[in-house]
């Protein structure tokens, strides 16, 4: 029996079926994929294979068409699958069209093998904030980074300030789960007096789809995005004011992310508009979140000169480009609430393509302050 992903969206039925070789150790029999389909949650049960009789393992999964990636994992990314010497393997990659069939072969392990540090890539002035920042809204403790501009300690400007989420991917390929947006040397290669503050904080890891959600949902439970906006908001940003040289106003306070965090920006800004001025909004996942428009209509009353940047990419799952069309569209209804929208064609749903534009992103910023900072 396979176990079946039920998506409100869904075109395509998807069939994996993993093949292990007996001669390979398998310290844990739970099996999991991670892509990003599912936040590259490690152990959600709902993305867990079933072992078959014949000793293989499948799972079934209702998908967007569209262009996915992924990997295999047993719990946790020291435990993912690895080449048979034991190297780290790009993600899988996946372009669906219709229903399909994918067989997997499995090479190895990781933690069949020594575990090797990976070299950090992250710039000397990037800083941990904290490596166990307590978040008293969720009773858990969170690893943040602190991107301070190279001139910080020698001069006494105040700085615009980017909130970003899933924090290990931001400035450090050793930390990062499916590659990093090399956002400190993006700003380093801008005069310093061009450069801001950037606040990155963790991901919850299997946390992190309720965390990044701001409504329940069936199959991942429980939400707790509010109380992850309210942690940003109340907590988060008051103590990075007081310990940096910050320019306070929403309009200097920016909030951005990707996929689920592209979700929680938005919803983040929507729900405090006069903290978080701007929003860097990249392939967010509105599919997930239906009563979100709904929520702009109630909450719109508040909005007083933001400003909203969407990115999306042409080869991400169909509603992706609409449904960003469709937000704009109906962000634009209200005069005091300025849009922009970047799609590219060829754009998929990763790191990269967010890299990428993260620069677009960012001179969008600096439109913003030019008059009153730069």
């Amino acid at each position: 029996m396979i176990p079946t992903i039920i998506e409100t969206s869904a075109h395509v039925a998807v069939k994996f079926k993993l093949k292990i070789p007996s001669d390979i150790p398998t310290k844990s029999k739970e099996i999991f994929i991670a892509g990003n389909f599912n936040g590259w949650a490690t152990s959600d049960k709902n993305y867990q294979f079933k072992k078959e009789r014949n000793g293989t393992y499948a799972l079934k999964l209702n998908l967007e068409k569209g262009i996915y990636e992924y990997k295999i994992v047993r719990g946790s990314w020291t435990n993912c699958e690895v080449s048979k010497t034991g190297e780290s393997i790009d993600n899988r990659v996946l372009n669906i069209h219709e229903d399909t069939s994918v067989n997997i072969a499995v090479e190895n392990w990781a933690d069949n093998f020594k575990q090797t540090t990976k070299k950090s890539t992250a710039a000397s002035n990037v800083h941990f904030l904290n490596t166990a920042f307590f978040i008293p809204q969720l009773n858990r403790y969170r690893r943040i980074w602190i991107y301070l501009p190279q001139d910080y300690f020698s001069n006494n400007r105040k700085y615009p300030v980017i909130y970003m989420q899933d924090g290990q991917n931001i400035f450090d390929e050793a930390t990062s789960f499916s590659g990093e947006w090399a956002v400190d040397e993006y700003l380093n290669s801008l005069p310093p007096e061009k450069q801001c503050i950037v606040v990155a904080i963790d991901n919850g890891d299997n946390f992190r789809m309720r965390e990044y959600n701001p409504y329940t949902n069936k199959r991942f439970g429980k939400e707790e995005g509010n109380a992850y906006a309210d942690f940003l908001s109340n907590t988060l940003k008051p103590f990075v004011d007081k310990h940096y040289r910050t320019l306070t106003q929403a309009k200097y306070s920016v909030i951005a992310g990707s996929s689920m965090g592209g979700l929680i920006s938005f919803y983040t800004e929507l729900k405090y508009p006069h903290i978080f001025g701007i929003g860097g909004i990249f392939s967010p996942s509105f599919w997930i979140a239906p009563k979100l428009n709904s929520d702009v209509k109630k909450l719109s009353e508040n909005f007083n000169n933001n400003g909203f940047y969407f990115y999306g990419g042409g080869q991400e799952p169909d509603s992706m480009e609409s449904n960003i069309e469709t937000m704009q569209q109906q962000l634009q209804n209200y005069s005091t609430v300025k849009t922009c929208i970047s799609i590219d064609n060829t754009g998929i749903h990763n790191e990269v393509y967010w890299r990428n534009e993260f620069p677009n992103f960012y001179k969008w910023c600096l439109n913003f302050w030019s008059h009153d900072v730069y």
